[in-house]
């Protein structure tokens, strides 16, 4: 039995909250779906990622890295939040080891990936590169083998994925979403809201909502970044994700929330819908991340679109002039993937990069390659 089904079937009260639901839909051991077989990433799977839309995006974070390593102001460390199949850390490691070989030399990479055949599939991805790779489940295992990290802290598209519970107010009064079985079929259910953690999170983050609005509580990002607070020292931290800020959360587009799934390269508007066999995603709150993370110890640097952070990190540099009429060359190739990533048309138009720092003083003026693009502040 799909361990939805047996989980409401077990409570109390025959419901799940949005946050229970999401844990098992997608990370239950046998049944979730980023614990499955079947591919994810990439054409085969349910969605896109910026890295796998060329290496130059590997590429040229590896170069914005190796400045602040070069500058001292972090060791040669990195730390990837879900690595998915490596494709990004190949990238990162390949252009590295070419760049800077002394460096390289000390550098160690860290993923935190916690499906086993994503796990397995990195090490076919990273090939010779693999021997600076350490692996670890979940951000408790690499906890329990190391004291500290210190190093540059990286992800894309790891926290949208963070379980949430899911709020809405009508005619004044709040309530909790929960899931339910109605015969055969997953079903929402509204409860008057009793959750002291979700009462607490609306209060300290002065949210409030409007008659028939949705909200997503992600009260797993607020326990991540506390919890892991001493375990992150001296770091740097990029966050590349889909998301809004709490100014865009009054917007009439973000009434109905963002709780969303996709399959086969399709938005599913219905997030109980195929449980265990697509992916469910909520929209990054970026003010909580900010919030949260000063509560941590990380300051917030800078919230970029990814397109204005990737023609600031330097991305042009990636365009090479050739005189080869084949399309299908490399440097052609590279040519595209650039073009694909700054297009305002592009993926990059709707991810953005929040840089947040800890225990370090970053001097960004001599990071940034191309002034030029960063938004006025």
């Amino acid at each position: 039995m799909n361990p939805v089904y047996k989980a409401i079937q077990a409570s109390e009260r025959r419901r799940l909250s949005y946050a229970d639901y999401m844990q098992l839909a997608l990370y239950d051991e046998r049944y979730g779906y980023y614990m499955g077989e079947r591919a994810k990433i990439g054409k085969e799977g349910d969605f896109f990622t910026s890295s796998h839309a060329s290496y130059v995006f590997g590429k040229l974070f590896a170069s914005f890295f190796l400045r602040l390593v070069e500058r001292n102001h972090v060791p040669p460390h990195i730390c990837e939040f879900g690595g998915g199949d490596g494709k990004f850390a190949r990238a990162v490691l390949n252009e590295w080891k070419e760049k800077s070989p002394d460096t390289y030399r000390k550098l160690t990479y860290t993923m935190i990936e916690i499906s086993p055949k994503q796990r397995a599939k990195q090490l076919q991805t990273l090939g010779d590169v693999f021997e600076k790779v350490k692996q670890y489940k979940d951000i408790q295992e690499f906890r329990q083998r190391a004291d500290s990290f210190s190093g540059i802290v990286f992800s894309n598209e790891f926290f949208d994925a963070f379980p949430v519970h899911v709020i809405t107010k009508e005619n004044g009064t709040l309530y909790e979403l929960f899931v339910a079985v109605d015969g055969n079929e997953l079903v929402e259910e509204k409860h008057p809201l009793e959750n002291e953690r979700i009462i607490e999170y609306l209060r300290e983050r002065q949210l409030s909502l409007t008659d028939g609005q949705r909200l997503e509580v992600p009260l797993a990002l607020k326990t991540f970044l506390l919890e892991t607070a001493q375990f992150f020292r001296h770091c740097v931290m990029f966050t590349i994700d889909y998301g809004y800020t709490d100014e865009e959360l009054q917007l009439p587009a973000r009434r109905q929330g963002s709780l969303r799934g996709y399959h086969r390269h399709r938005l599913i508007a219905n997030p109980l819908s195929h449980p265990g066999e697509m992916d469910i995603t909520a929209h990054l709150q970026w003010d909580a991340l900010r919030m949260y993370g000063e509560q941590a110890g990380w300051q917030c640097v800078s919230l970029l679109r990814q397109d204005r952070f990737l023609l600031a990190a330097g991305i042009l540099q990636y365009l090479e002039e050739h005189d080869d009429e084949n399309p299908f060359s490399e440097k052609a190739r590279q040519n595209r993937a650039v073009r694909s990533l700054i297009m305002d048309e592009g993926m990059s138009a709707v991810f953005h990069v929040m840089i947040q720092q800890k225990g370090v003083n970053v001097h960004w003026d001599h990071i940034w390659v191309q002034r030029e693009f960063l938004p006025f502040s």
